[in-house]
């Protein structure tokens, strides 16, 4: 995609941040006067984005000096329950955040269509993909994000593993874990999935290991054979990993946000499979550890055929309320929240990756200069191909997994048929 190759020209010619991106002032009509925009999401209460907010309600202000814009932030696990009763009672939000992929393509019948709101950010900002449906753009990414998996360098090194050149295949990685038990008394993992989410992890970070790069690129477009054996062993690795004690204890009581980054971040487990932007990533983790001893590695290859890559997506972003008053208003947001000033902060504040693509970041921190260059050959993440209510089932299925109480083969059965409803 063109979108990614951008990256390596960033890396290259390590370009200037620029004010590219924010629309053109424009004159603000008497109405305006007595406009009010409100923004929910479940982010802008956080303290590392009040720069990334800051900055662009400044950019909006700057066009529209007279509108009032109101950020509710709501918290993450009711954010979609609450948006939903919102929209029923005709009392929802004019701007909205989503995450990428099935989150907002079951709900783009309340969006507004943005393409021609979006038009000069096309080629600046990546990820327009996991915002998009039938080619129809419905938010604006603000971040990218993807499933890396980070290892801790003084674990592997106290092991006696080479922290500079990381397993390449399953049987390698495994051998290591075995080390990393008797010389650390660490575990391999660290899993969170009380929530249901650790699966969409695990088969994101370790399926482009699993799957043929045909395998992969079926099922990103819809293709998917829940009947191929290499589909059943990201489910039968799940549970093996468990079996076999690689992961933390308890990992169907551990919260993934944040109890069980807590289990990395304090040297219980030596690997996690992290997120890439602005919470549980290389920012999170090198607060904790220290910048340099924060790896990152990609999926060890399980199956002979797989051609291991970054799995990434546009992460979340701001769409519009079919319902709002003002379309050109509230499109006119998006795009300061989506800025490269805003985005820039918040890079700088919470460690984003984000979608825009002149930002430089050759001079972040090593896992950043290890993450950044895969995205050009980066490939969507698979968890996100699948609507919700499929996600909601694995999440579900892959605790029962844990507990041993539904086999592999009728689990997939059910993904199938979730799947194909949907």
């Amino acid at each position: 995609m063109k979108q990614r190759t951008l990256w390596s020209v960033v890396l290259a010619t390590g370009l200037a941040v620029t004010g590219c991106g924010s629309a053109a002032p424009t004159q603000s009509s008497p109405a305006e006067s007595k406009s009010k925009i409100v923004v929910w999401d479940w982010k802008s209460g956080e303290p590392g984005v009040t720069a990334y907010i800051e900055k662009a309600k400044a950019d909006f202000a700057a066009k529209h000096p007279d509108v009032t814009v109101e950020f509710v932030a709501q918290p993450f696990d009711q954010y979609y329950t609450l948006l939903g009763a919102a929209a029923q009672s005709g009392k929802g939000p004019d701007v909205m955040l989503f995450n990428g992929g099935g989150q907002i393509r079951d709900r783009v019948d309340g969006l507004l269509p943005l393409d021609q709101y979006v038009a000069e950010d096309k080629q600046r900002l990546a990820g327009w993909d996991a915002f998009s449906k039938d080619g129809t753009i419905y938010a604006a990414p603000v971040t990218l994000q993807g499933h890396p998996i980070y290892y801790n360098k003084s674990i592997y090194q106290k092991a006696g593993l080479d922290p500079a050149n990381p397993p390449k295949t399953w049987d390698e990685f495994v051998s290591g874990c075995a080390a990393i038990k008797k010389a650390a008394g660490a575990k391999c993992f660290a899993l969170g999935n009380k929530e249901g989410f650790g699966i969409q992890f695990f088969m994101s970070g370790l399926g482009p290991g699993i799957l043929t790069p045909k395998e992969y690129d079926d099922w990103i477009a819809g293709k998917r054979d829940w009947t191929s054996p290499h589909v059943k062993e990201i489910f039968s690795l799940w549970k093996k990993v468990n079996d076999d004690g690689l992961n933390n204890d308890g990992a169907n009581s551990t919260a993934l946000f944040n109890d069980a980054f807590a289990v990395f971040n304090t040297g219980k487990a030596a690997n996690i499979i992290g997120l890439m932007s602005d919470i549980g990533h290389w920012k999170d983790f090198g607060e904790f550890l220290g910048a340099d001893q924060v790896g990152v590695m990609t999926a060890p290859a399980v199956t002979s055929g797989a051609t291991p890559v970054l799995p990434y997506d546009g992460g979340i972003g701001y769409g519009v309320a079919k319902t709002t008053k003002d379309p050109q208003l509230a499109a006119d947001l998006v795009r300061s929240l989506t800025s490269t000033g805003a985005l820039t902060a918040f890079y700088t504040g919470a460690g984003a990756i984000t979608s825009d693509t002149t930002i430089d970041v050759s001079q972040g921190a090593p896992a950043v200069a290890a993450i950044v260059p895969q995205i050009k050959d980066g490939k969507p993440a698979l968890h996100v191909a699948l609507s919700s209510k499929t996600l909601d089932l694995m999440g579900r299925l892959s605790q029962q997994l844990l507990s041993g109480s539904v086999n592999v083969d009728e689990a997939v059965k059910q993904l199938a048929a979730s799947d194909k409803a949907s």
